[in-house]
Formats: structure tokens, C-alpha cells, sequence
């Protein structure tokens, strides 16, 4: 269960109310409408804009609005306390128990605990942890796969279909620039002064690389053709 989903539902049920009174008018844009957090949670536990967003079609102020959804939630067994604060917020706080209540909604749903068909199957492709060849793996990598995974697991559970991808990047130009750096350094290895050209890879992390190649091969690739 989503809380706040769940007052959502309410605060357009008590719109329905005040809509057969003739308090609002049938046709009623609701997409401007949040159920949201208070901004400071002194003012209880849900917000709602309501009144300030209906006030203009119902031809009334916004805090003359928001006393009708108040009564409306005077009778919420859930709501302890609804007040009007500002210029026609409407703050709510819910009755103790209901916290309980909700925590073991969530126990109940165990692993489908807020999932959603919000993503209606819409295809998402997330690319994550391909790592560049051609340089160290770094703490960075470690980050984008914790972070890739999550949000991959995220939109999975909000109903989208989550393609995970993996670029396996050992190809190309920027595969053969690293081949012949690491045959400079290997050259270097062998006692020859070297200057790595511009656009080659610099980092002296190719220096373990030629040392590696010359106790391997010794002297034998010094004399070969690409």
C-alpha cells in the first residue's frame, strides 16, 4: 500500500462528495493535485493542495474550500486530527494505529511491497558497470553497478520491461590506440627512451603491462611488425 496513494483516493472521494452537495462543479481537473509529506512534519502527516487547486471552478476562497474537505475527513477512521493551514493546505494526522496497520502491509507483501504497473511494460534498456578497457578499474565502477542494479531493480518493481546491459567494449579504435601504448611501454621496458604520441594512453599503468610483455617475450617483439 501506498500511503499516500491511499489519500489520494480519499481526497478525490471527498471531491465526489462535494460534488453531489454542488460545492465543486462536475468537470474537475485533478492533475494539479498533490498528496504529498507536509513540509514540516510539526503540521502532521499528509498535505494536500487541494483546495487551493479547486477554488477558482468552485468560486469560493481556497480556506472557505478546504473547511468542507476538513469535515469530509472528520469522519475518517483513520485521521485523528485535519487542519487548514496557510492559505488552504490542508494537514492531516493520522490516528496511531494506523502505522502498525500499514507496517504490516508491508510484512504481508514481503518482496512485492510497492509494486506497481505504473511502467505499463515500457521497454527500458539500463546500461551499467561496462568498464573501459583501456584504463584501471576504479571505485567509480563499483558505484555505477550498486547504482545500475538498484535502479534497474527499481523500474522492474514500478512495471516497466528492464533490458540490463553490459557493453562489452574490447573493440575498436580506442582498443588498437591501447595495443600500441602498452608496445611503447614495452619498448621502454627494454631500456628505450619513448614519447607517447598525442591521442595514445599515457598512464603509467601500462608501465606493468611492458614490463610483463618483456619478461614474457624478452627481446622477440622488439623487431615484429604490427
Amino acid at each position: 500500500m501506498n500511503i499516500f496513494k491511499d489519500f489520494e483516493a480519499r481526497f478525490l472521494a471527498a471531491a465526489n462528495t462535494l460534488k453531489a452537495k454542488g460545492i465543486l462543479p462536475e468537470e474537475l481537473d485533478v492533475s494539479r493535485m498533490t498528496v504529498e509529506p507536509p513540509r514540516d512534519a510539526s503540521h502532521g502527516d499528509i498535505a494536500s493542495n487541494a483546495a487551493m487547486i479547486f477554488a477558482k471552478p468552485a468560486g469560493m476562497p481556497p480556506r472557505d474550500l478546504a473547511a468542507h474537505f476538513v469535515q469530509s475527513f472528520s469522519n475518517d477512521p483513520d485521521v485523528a486530527k485535519a487542519e487548514i493551514a496557510g492559505p488552504g493546505f490542508i494537514n492531516l494526522t493520522l490516528i496511531k494505529s494506523y502505522w502498525p496497520n500499514f507496517l504490516r502491509s508491508v510484512l504481508t507483501a514481503g518482496e512485492d511491497f510497492g509494486r506497481s504497473d505504473m511502467g505499463g511494460r515500457e521497454p527500458v534498456n539500463v546500461e551499467f558497470v561496462s568498464a573501459n578497457p583501456t584504463g584501471p578499474m576504479h571505485v567509480g565502477h563499483c558505484r555505477g553497478a550498486v547504482f545500475g542494479d538498484a535502479l534497474a531493480n527499481l523500474l522492474d518493481h514500478a512495471g516497466y520491461k528492464v533490458t540490463r546491459e553490459y557493453y562489452v567494449n574490447d573493440a575498436g579504435a580506442q582498443v588498437d590506440v591501447l595495443a600500441r601504448s602498452a608496445y611503447l611501454r614495452y619498448r621502454e621496458a627494454l631500456g628505450e627512451t619513448i614519447e607517447i604520441p598525442e591521442g595514445f594512453y599515457p598512464g603509467d599503468y601500462l608501465c606493468a603491462v611492458g614490463e610483463a610483455l618483456k619478461k614474457d617475450h624478452g627481446e622477440r617483439l622488439s623487431n615484429m611488425d604490427e
